[in-house]
């Protein structure tokens, strides 16, 4: 079956879907995005989602491209055409079509707005979480409001290349003071030898991610002790777990950090029992 794709008020195939040369997202990557989670066909924490896809706009100075009544339609219709039962749906907004000058384009001008879904293999995932997946560190050298899900991701592009070619499956980003940030598209994790549940707080160094926030209420609801604060490569290293967070990855265990064993080299208790939990808290759409 084809692919299919919204793009600006229309369903194309998806080997057709295209964007104006102009589109300031293509020229000067002036856009937002957002990555929803699809589990048996149904959206997985939509209305967070689009509260987060509000502020990113917000923050950015850029109109919503339509009401959200009528985008959650267009997100459950692309789902639907694309008869995607486990998999992902990816929304694009973008200042729009305009003459390239890096200043705002005239008032008026309408934003560009993409949808697309596509499958994933669940049991490939389950299995990854059930084996756990090793991570690297790369530099973090992004701009400093990482907490805008924006398109501009070159630093992450190469981030995660890093790690494909050192055969690791995400790379964290490390600061100047040699404190963890997040991944290249998830949120780190750790647990101490303690049992203390460590995660960074979410502020302008780090993308509030919405499996991030579930993740924290269902460890509250399990009497789990958690601090949301910074920690080092070193620390991590020398915990009892690891593990990231990220829609299309739910709670996914971190057995290894530049090649060193994390805990007994194997999913800890801690990150498996948060990934087995997850969609019970989780918002499951209609």
């Amino acid at each position: 079956m084809s692919r299919v794709a919204y793009v600006n008020g229309r369903y194309v195939p998806h080997s057709r879907a295209c964007v104006h040369i102009e589109d300031r997202g293509y020229q000067f990557s002036d856009g937002v995005y957002e990555v929803c989670e699809v589990r048996g066909g149904h959206l997985v924490d939509e209305r967070r989602h689009l509260e987060r896809l509000v502020r990113s706009l917000k923050e950015l100075r850029m109109d919503m491209p339509m009401a959200l009544a009528p985008m959650r339609v267009v997100l459950r219709e692309t789902v639907a055409r694309n008869r995607v039962s486990d998999g992902i749906a990816y929304l694009q907004v973008t200042r729009g079509v305009a003459r390239r000058d890096h200043a705002f384009p005239p008032p008026g001008t309408r934003p560009s707005f993409v949808v697309t879904a596509r499958s994933i293999d669940r049991a490939r995932q389950e299995t990854a979480a059930e084996d756990g997946v090793a991570v690297v560190t790369v530099p973090d050298n992004r701009w400093e409001r990482v907490d805008i899900k924006t398109v501009s991701l070159l630093p992450n592009v190469m981030a995660r290349q890093a790690a494909r070619e050192q055969g690791a499956r995400e790379a964290w980003f490390v600061d100047s003071k040699g404190m963890v940030t997040e991944g290249s598209s998830s949120n780190a994790w750790i647990v101490t030898n303690d049992g203390l549940v460590v995660t960074r707080p979410a502020e302008r160094g780090i993308l509030k991610g919405i499996t991030r926030t579930v993740v924290l209420e269902i460890a509250a609801a399990q009497g789990l002790r958690v601090e949301e604060r910074g920690f080092s490569v070193d620390e991590a290293k020398t915990a009892k777990e690891a593990f990231m967070t990220a829609a299309s990855q739910i709670v996914m265990p971190v057995i290894a950090i530049d090649g060193s064993r994390i805990g007994n080299g194997a999913p800890g208790p801690v990150a498996r029992e948060l990934r087995a939990r997850f969609h019970k808290i989780a918002e499951i759409a209609s």
